[in-house]
């Protein structure tokens, strides 16, 4: 479970006889200047955080039919400077003493660049690798396999770029190309089938759990969090197939509402709070589905339903006042092995 320490904690711990004044400060001292780099949800990053979404958006989201005059090769050019520009500056910064979180966005933006100057050079020298996916715009709107080499090279770009930049913001391009790679490669795979809905629910579903077990294997490797992004596209890629199949037998959608259920569980195993988000409305799902048709006549179901959230309600309760106890308690009643596969404390970056 994570703590907040403040100053005042210090002080406390001195007065008690825990350790002395100076020792206190001392450690005080140290542990700001850890932190000194670390973003704090202020106005000083909220204002780097939606700098580096408006620039990403202006070169991806809102790119219009006007920039298609220019041709691949002005693309390619433009895309190429502005990313230059932004690792460039990035790179400047990036050991300079408060500037590691906007020099890290700095160079988000210029990975962010990949798809744009790939796009580019393959309309300049008209080399795809599938099919001509058409205008950059339709990037965000269509499924196509033409995307497929913008997606990979996003993906190469972000990994190196974290080779030499430790900001764990820096997966959030790559888990993004691998979350559009999961609907992109079904008409790869099935060729012109590829787009029946059930396959590309299939794949999703995979490629979502692979992304899971892959960002478990990195959560496992490093203290700082570098499994936030890759996590939270995993279980929407997985999580969205999933829910998106459908079947006329009540015991599949039994089976739906477990994995939704273990979901929940899985977050508390992983400590991820986007696990129990979206294994909720699982199951919220299929409790819908319960009242509409399963129980669609029973006078009794709604007041089932009512005590059932009740009592969910009051284990919140139980919850928020004993949360470290119980927690504590389930970890420890983890046989020793299971303990040993849980990703270990990070560090919020």
């Amino acid at each position: 479970m994570d703590v907040r320490i403040e100053k005042d904690d210090l002080n406390w711990a001195a007065a008690q006889g825990v350790i002395d004044k100076a020792q206190a400060e001392q450690l005080w001292d140290a542990l700001s200047e850890r932190t000194a780099d670390q973003p704090r949800f202020g106005l000083v990053h909220v204002l780097y955080s939606f700098g580096a979404l408006v620039v990403i958006g202006a070169m991806g989201w809102s790119m219009n039919n006007a920039w298609e005059v220019l041709g691949g090769a002005g693309i390619f050019a433009i895309s190429i400077i502005y990313s230059a520009v932004f690792v460039g500056l990035g790179y400047r910064w990036w050991d300079r003493p408060g500037l590691r979180v906007p020099s890290g966005l700095l160079v988000t933006m210029g990975v962010c660049m990949t798809p744009l100057a790939v796009y580019g050079i393959q309309r300049w020298l008209g080399v795809w690798g599938f099919d001509d996916p058409g205008e950059y715009r339709s990037f965000h709107r269509w499924i196509k396999g033409g995307w497929f080499f913008m997606e990979l090279a996003t993906i190469a770009t972000g990994l190196i770029a974290l080779r030499f930049f430790k900001f764990p913001f820096l997966t959030a391009p790559v888990a993004f190309a691998l979350w559009y790679m999961s609907m992109d490669i079904t008409p790869i795979i099935f060729g012109s089938d590829g787009y029946i809905w059930d396959q590309r629910k299939m794949v999703s579903m995979w490629f979502g759990l692979s992304m899971i077990v892959g960002s478990y294997f990195v959560d496992r490797r490093t203290k700082v969090d570098f499994a936030f992004c890759s996590y939270l596209y995993g279980v929407i890629a997985f999580w969205g197939g999933l829910t998106l199949m459908e079947s006329d037998s009540e015991l599949s959608k039994f089976i739906y509402f477990l994995i939704n259920i273990l979901m929940m569980g899985m977050s508390i195993f992983l400590q991820r709070k986007v696990f129990v988000v979206f294994g909720a409305l699982g199951s919220f799902a299929y409790l819908g589905h319960l009242a509409a048709h399963v129980f669609e006549d029973s006078v009794m179901f709604p007041f089932a339903l009512t005590i059932f959230g009740a009592l969910i309600l009051y284990c919140g309760i139980l919850l928020h006042r004993h949360g470290a106890k119980i927690e504590k308690r389930m970890i420890a009643a983890m046989p020793g092995w299971m303990q040993r596969l849980r990703p270990g404390a990070r560090i919020a970056h």
